[in-house]
C-alpha cells in the first residue's frame, strides 16, 4: 500500500506548488535508494491531527508541542528545517506577539484585559510559547478578558485586523507568508514583541519506520537541499537545510509549560 506524506504546517497558496515540487524529487529519491511505496504525491486535503497518526505515514510536519505531549508513542522524528524568514535562527524559531497596528499596547504588561486569539491549545507557537512570554509579568493571575480558538495562525491575524481580538503569537515562518499572500492584512498589524525560542516544527514519520528507511528519509531532504534542481522550491519556501536534533532538543517545549506552572500561569488565560 502506497504511504502518505503532507507538509500541511506551511501549505499555503504561495508555497502549495512548491512543496509538490520539492516532493516531486524527494520521492523520486527515495525510489532511486530503493524504498518501496513511495507516495507520488503529498496529502494536501488530510487534517494534521489525521496524519500525524496514520499507520501508513511516511512523512509529515507537526509542532513540537504535540510531539512531546502526545504523538511519542506513534512517531519517530526525522529531522527539522531550518528557514530564513525573519525570526529564524538555523533549526530554530519563535513566534512574533501580534497586535492592531493602532493599538496602543507599548509593552506585554499592557495587555491584561485584552482579548487574545490562539490557533489551538496544542499549538507550541501560538499557545505554549505565548504563554512562557506572558508568565514572568502574569502575577500568577489571568492575563486576558477571553481567548478565542482560531484554528489556524492565519485566522488569527485576521481577527486582529477585523478587531474581534486583540493579541495573538504566530510562528514566525507562518507570520511572513500570511503577510506576503495579504498585504492588506500586513498593513494592519504590528509586532509587539517576541517570544522565547524553540526549534522548529520537526519532520516526522510512523513509529514502526525502520532505521534503515529513517536513514533513507534523511539522507534524501539533506539530497534535496543541495540539488540545484530544488533550489526555485527552497527560495519560495525559504527553506535553507535540515538538522538532525539530538532526542532532548524538543524537551524545552515542556521546560517552558513547566515554568510557567511554576510562575502560577500553567493556562494560557
Amino acid at each position: 500500500m502506497t504511504r502518505l506524506a503532507g507538509f500541511g504546517m506551511y501549505d499555503f497558496r504561495a508555497t502549495h506548488d512548491a512543496l509538490d515540487a520539492l516532493w516531486d524529487w524527494v520521492a523520486l529519491d527515495l525510489v532511486a535508494r530503493g524504498m518501496a511505496d513511495v507516495p507520488a504525491h503529498l496529502a494536501h486535503d488530510r487534517s494534521l491531527e489525521a496524519i500525524w497518526r496514520e499507520p501508513d505515514l511516511l512523512l509529515a510536519q507537526t509542532c513540537g508541542y504535540p510531539l512531546r505531549k502526545h504523538l511519542g508513542d506513534a512517531v519517530r522524528y526525522i529531522a527539522t528545517p531550518s528557514y530564513d524568514a525573519p525570526g529564524c535562527v538555523g533549526p530554530m524559531h519563535r513566534s512574533f506577539i501580534v497586535v492592531a497596528a493602532d493599538a496602543p499596547y507599548a509593552s506585554l504588561a499592557e495587555l491584561r484585559g485584552a482579548r487574545a486569539a490562539v490557533n489551538g491549545y496544542d499549538s507550541n507557537s501560538g499557545m505554549n510559547l505565548f504563554r512562557a512570554a506572558l508568565a514572568p509579568i502574569a502575577g500568577g493571575r489571568p492575563m486576558f478578558a477571553s481567548v478565542r480558538v482560531t484554528d489556524a495562525h492565519a485566522n488569527s491575524l485576521a481577527a486582529i485586523a477585523e478587531g474581534s481580538a486583540d493579541v495573538a503569537a504566530i510562528d514566525c515562518v507562518s507570520f511572513w507568508f500570511v503577510m506576503r499572500e495579504r498585504p492588506l492584512l500586513a498593513d494592519r498589524v504590528r509586532i509587539l514583541a517576541e517570544t522565547p525560542v524553540s526549534p522548529g516544527l520537526p519532520l516526522i514519520t510512523r513509529r514502526g519506520t525502520s532505521d534503515r528507511e529513517l536513514a533513507m528519509l534523511r539522507d534524501a531532504l539533506a539530497a534535496a537541499v543541495a540539488s540545484p534542481a530544488t533550489a526555485d522550491a527552497r527560495k519560495i519556501l525559504r527553506l535553507t537545510g535540515f538538522t538532525v536534533l539530538p532526542d532532548e532538543a524538543y524537551d524545552v517545549v515542556l521546560a517552558y509549560e513547566a515554568g510557567a506552572a511554576a510562575a502560577g500561569y500553567p493556562e494560557l488565560a
